[in-house]
């Protein structure tokens, strides 16, 4: 029997997106730009050091950008680029599926 082959991009691709926390941040950037703090307190139980570590990961991987604007204080946004936004149709796809398939209890649909 000859088995095919991951297709290398398609292995990529879920390497850098199935990172714990990485698609609900992306996610939430669906929102818009927004700043470190704005991330951190819409995931909950999502660290400070974890966010920062995949913001970097997912600005190398060009999925979002990182805007400094010189004021005083400084402002840093996080947005995403057109790379990033092509993520957005995939994240109504897993709405609809969850909507139909993920059974949540009571007590969390409320939070």
């Amino acid at each position: 029997m000859n088995i095919p082959q991951m297709c290398p991009r398609f292995e990529k691709a879920m390497e850098v997106l199935s990172k714990r926390w990485t698609v609900l941040i992306v996610f939430q950037l669906t929102n818009g730009p927004q700043r470190f703090v704005a991330i951190e307190n819409s995931i909950p139980n999502l660290s400070g050091k974890v966010l920062s570590d995949r913001l970097k990961e997912l600005e190398e991987e060009g999925i979002i950008q990182r805007t400094v604007y010189p004021e005083k204080p400084v402002r840093i946004e996080y947005s995403l680029t057109d790379k990033g936004r092509d993520l957005a149709p995939l994240f109504d796809h897993i709405g609809t599926w969850a909507t139909r398939w993920i059974e949540v209890l009571p007590a969390l649909e409320q939070q």
